[in-house]
């Protein structure tokens, strides 16, 4: 997968307040769709109805999706709705869906100034203009945005 020197990618800080990967993508859905940079107020809405439509899409596709959950399917997403609960891999997926956009995750490269792609979701919804998100690899996800 490729790695972009962190001069190509610009990096938005999102809070760490357990809503971070949701935040980072429906920032991502912002600047996808041209529209300005949501408040940090606004962007908590966005990713409050992001959490619960991810959370929707889990259910509906439980049976693709529960094999490869750490925990019993129901009480998952009981706490998936909680608005301080961590997202990861699955939700990242699930956002894809909701959003029927690609998102390409980013890691920085521990050896070098570049950020990689660790994995990319939705990519049968294209892969031109994905949401770029950076995960730091210790539970913390971040905004990207081209600086081209």
């Amino acid at each position: 997968m490729p790695s972009y020197n962190s001069t190509q990618l610009q990096r938005i800080r999102i809070p760490g307040d357990g809503s971070c990967l949701f935040r980072a993508v429906v920032y991502g859905v912002c600047l996808r769709r041209g529209k300005p940079s949501p408040s940090e107020s606004h962007q908590k809405e966005l990713a409050i109805e992001l959490r619960e439509q991810v959370v929707e899409e889990l259910i509906k596709r439980r049976k693709d999706t529960e094999w490869h959950l750490e925990d019993e399917f129901e009480r998952y997403v009981c706490q998936m709705r909680q608005p301080h609960v961590w997202g990861g891999e699955p939700e990242l997926l699930m956002a894809s869906h909701v959003l029927q956009m690609p998102i390409t995750v980013y890691m920085p490269d521990k050896k070098s100034d570049n950020l990689k792609v660790i994995t990319e979701y939705g990519q049968e919804y294209g892969t031109h203009n994905p949401i770029l998100v950076r995960y730091d690899g210790y539970g913390h996800y971040d905004a990207l945005k081209s600086k081209t």
